[in-house]
């Protein structure tokens, strides 16, 4: 399934009183299935509230969120669930590997929570790895990898159960200049491959430049986009 992402209206705060933060103050866009979109800003301008919003880690405070023509904003906790571990793929600024099991077995974690059999579990993860240039690295542990090694691994346990939408949160925050770029340029690659939907967060220059389309946040606002209007037409 090639996801579309739709927000309407959508509000999220926390704290109160005079320690109330706006994280997110009327957001609506249109991202339309298998594109990937930068969501870029300074920090505190919303961006991974927008993207735990989006990929059902939290709930909106009001508004609507919609991806694949699914309401996720108003599924119950049961279905949410299900609709993480099995619609979404989430990539975040430490890769959180678990450094007590291999790399094909980090990879195929995802594939385990949802049931596949060992043998389907193999015929997804090998070559997958092997797209990554991680072949040689199977049976290494993830303190036996580099920065950039481990970000590809995470980048591969993401999109093992071959989600319809990508969650990219400052996944080169870590790696210096060439890292960065390999793994930006691994996830545009990705996503034409794999036909998944990306939303990529960073105030991170580096990345910027390398995707197209982009959507500005300030303050929880939408300060302007690029590449991308906000009902996912191509602009004039």
């Amino acid at each position: 399934m090639i996801a579309g992402v739709k927000l309407k209206d959508v509000y999220k705060n926390y704290g109160a009183g005079s320690a109330l933060v706006r994280a997110l103050r009327g957001i609506s866009f249109f991202i339309p299935g298998g594109k990937m979109v930068v969501i870029a800003g300074p920090s505190g301008s919303g961006k991974t509230t927008l993207l735990t919003v989006v990929g059902g880690i939290e709930r909106p405070d009001s508004g609507s969120v919609e991806v694949a023509g699914m309401e996720v904003s108003q599924l119950n906790e049961r279905s949410l669930s299900s609709y993480r571990r099995t619609k979404v793929g989430f990539v975040f600024q430490s890769p959180s590997l678990v450094n007590e099991i291999s790399v094909r077995e980090n990879v195929g974690l995802p594939l385990v929570l949802n049931h596949v059999k060992r043998r389907d579990r193999s015929l997804r993860i090998h070559p997958l790895l092997e797209r990554l240039g991680l072949a040689g690295r199977m049976e290494a542990f993830p303190s036996e990898l580099s920065a950039g090694e481990q970000q590809r691994v995470a980048i591969a346990r993401a999109i093992a159960h071959r989600p319809a939408l990508l969650l990219a949160d400052e996944p080169t925050a870590n790696l210096d200049s060439a890292n960065a770029q390999e793994v930006v340029s691994l996830l545009l690659d990705l996503h034409k491959e794999e036909k998944v939907c990306v939303l990529l967060a960073t105030h991170d220059p580096r990345v910027i430049d390398m995707v197209p389309s982009r959507i500005f946040l300030r303050d929880g606002l939408i300060e302007r986009t690029d590449g991308l209007s906000l009902d996912g037409s191509l602009p004039l």
